[in-house]
């Protein structure tokens, strides 16, 4: 108390309760913006609704994004069919270990249960993961923690839900928004949405698919070219984030439809940010995979530069290069000819998402594995250089402890070392058992895998984090730079925290001045109108006792004038002779 006076007062708040809360005030802001456009989106003009979603929207920094896949092939069958529950149970401790974003499964009603079949797309109590109230429910909590929400976008094609008069599953409808009146219709779509020549078709169509569009069998193949369909699609997508609360984009079996069609939806949306699936072909030969994926990896940039750069890409080449090389101690495959990492991530690592597996190429499909007992060799891998990573829920979850700790070791050196998404990579060996890198410049981190194992000069290097066939090493430098640069992060949250709390104050004030002065206006013409109310009171209670004394005064009148009537009647009747008497009336003429 005697030191109160003798110190700033800013020193006498809790630096870390001040960036908390305003930090909730600031996401408090941000969704009831959410909120006000959601209700207005359909009333607004899409330019004006996009700029004001653009305030809000917490847009991705590739150098710190980690997303993690919530879900595999099975999660609809887990949690009494409420996945979104599930992942809600571990939002807190992801939030801890450093994830950003969590991509999670298909929403819509869905002819297959994983949701990959989606058919009423406004229907997500139809889903099989959990109803629209749970998924909301997770999304907020996941906001409230950090995390960005990514949903899964099936549009390639869509299951009809009716079928037309010749039995042909091609009649589409909106259920699911039926209580939004603006919305009704807006997914009412026939065959004239299907790409001429599917096989669900009815020839009403305008389109054939692209040259380039990859066939998808099991559902219509649906017309992005078509204009009704593209401003349904971006209506749903908006209505996806504002109402739903979803942040950003994960684009399912995107080459079946063209690449601009994904760019036009990110505009016309506004994500965080994207990442499209275009999983293709790798090169074989006779002895299995070829050294040289060039052209692989140069077909994902040009799909990556048709969106207009406004999606990324899972780096398919780098998943299928990297678990050959381990799989098989293969290590030169990691260096291209040009000495640089041969996937996409060696040519374009700022829309790299690198990844070792997935719903379809593990889990129970396990379709393109990556070998399990050299998983943590892998994410040696991918959470130490360039790219923007991607970790699998199994093997962040389900895998144990064990598995999980060296997992957050790993983020948490990527966190520390300050790692680009573009950085340098300068590979020092690439044989058959060995493979050693250091990333960053100044370098920052040391990579070793392989079983031949390595050192590292004790006066640069420090230990990070190793296991079997893997060694990670990070700058003494890089981690001092690191501590200075949390600190100062953790100032500028502070600086930003005092200015959001007297901003938040003078918003406060400004809203109590406001509703003061709201009062007093109210007050006033309450009593203005109870002045008038009692004045209109005495003017009707006036002409009401006028009224009744004029009705009494007729009255009286009307009675005197029947009295005075009955007794001129009276006499009339007194002075009349009777019949008996009566004399006849003799005229005499006049005297003379």
């Amino acid at each position: 108390h005697i030191e109160m006076s003798h110190t700033p007062s800013m020193m006498l708040i809790d630096v870390d309760e001040l960036v908390d809360e305003a930090s909730k005030q600031e996401k408090v802001v941000a969704e009831l913006e959410r909120e006000r456009l959601n209700k207005n989106q359909r009333r607004m003009a899409s330019g004006c609704l996009l700029e004001e979603m653009m305030k809000f929207t917490d847009y991705a920094d590739a150098s710190e994004t980690i997303m993690l896949q919530g879900f595999n092939w099975e999660s609809h069958t887990a949690g009494k069919g409420d996945w979104y529950k599930i992942v809600g149970t571990k939002v807190s401790m992801l939030a801890e270990v450093g994830i950003t974003d969590i991509w999670l499964p298909p929403c819509s009603a869905s002819v297959a249960p994983q949701g990959y079949l989606p058919s009423q797309l406004f229907n997500l109590d139809g889903s099989k993961y959990g109803n629209k109230e749970s998924l909301k429910g997770l999304l907020k909590q996941m906001r409230e923690a950090g995390i960005r929400g990514m949903a899964d976008i099936v549009i390639n094609h869509r299951c009809g839900d009716k079928q037309d008069s010749q039995g042909r599953w091609n009649v589409f409808t909106s259920t699911g928004i039926e209580n939004r009146e603006s919305f009704v219709g807006v997914m009412d779509w026939q065959g004239w949405a299907i790409t001429l020549g599917d096989k669900f078709s009815d020839g009403t169509g305008e389109n054939a698919p692209g040259k380039y569009d990859g066939k998808f069998d099991a559902a219509p193949d649906i017309d992005h070219a078509n204009k009704k369909v593209q401003e349904s699609i971006k209506i749903w997508m908006r209505w996806l984030r504002l109402d739903v609360g979803f942040d950003a984009w994960r684009f399912d079996f995107v080459k079946g439809y063209g690449a601009e069609y994904v760019g036009m939806y990110c505009k016309k949306t506004e994500p965080a940010w994207a990442v499209g699936e275009l999983w293709l072909d790798m090169a074989y030969d006779d002895n299995g995979l070829c050294y040289n994926q060039d052209k692989h990896r140069q077909d994902t940039i040009n799909w990556i530069n048709a969106t207009g750069k406004e999606s990324t890409a899972f780096d398919f080449t780098t998943k299928g290069i990297l678990q050959e090389a381990v799989r098989n101690c293969q290590y030169w495959r990691l260096k291209d000819s040009s000495g640089k990492p041969p996937g996409l991530l060696g040519w374009m690592p700022t829309h790299a998402v690198t990844f070792l597996d997935n719903h379809d190429t593990g889990s129970t499909q396990a379709h393109w594995p990556f070998p399990n007992d050299k998983v943590l060799v892998g994410y040696a891998y991918t959470l130490t250089h360039p790219g923007i990573p991607s970790i699998f829920w199994d093997h962040l979850i389900d895998w144990g402890d064990d598995v999980r700790n060296r997992l957050k070791d790993l983020m948490r050196l990527r966190r520390e070392s300050g790692i680009k998404v573009n950085a340098k990579v300068n590979i020092l060996n690439a044989e058959n058992d060995f493979y050693l890198a250091e990333i960053g410049e100044p370098p920052a981190l040391r990579v070793a895998l392989g079983p031949r194992g390595a050192s590292a000069d004790g006066g640069y290097w420090q230990e990070g984090a190793a296991g079997n066939c893997w060694h990670v090493w990070i700058s003494k430098a890089a981690q001092q730079e690191g501590k200075k640069r949390l600190a100062a992060s953790a100032d500028s949250k502070r600086r930003n925290a005092e200015a959001e709390v007297q901003a938040a104050k003078a918003m406060k004030e400004a809203e109590d001045a406001a509703k003061a002065r709201s009062k007093a206006e109210a007050e006033a013409h309450a009593a203005e109108e109870a002045r008038k109310l009692e004045e209109f009171r005495k003017e009707e209670e006036a002409r009401k006792s006028a009224a009744a004394e004029a009705k009494a005064a007729s009255d009286a009148k009307a009675a005197e004038e029947a009295r005075l009537a009955a007794e001129a009647k009276a006499t009339a009747d007194a002075e009349k002779p009777g019949d008996a008497d009566a004399q006849p009336i003799v005229f005499s003429p006049p005297v003379r």
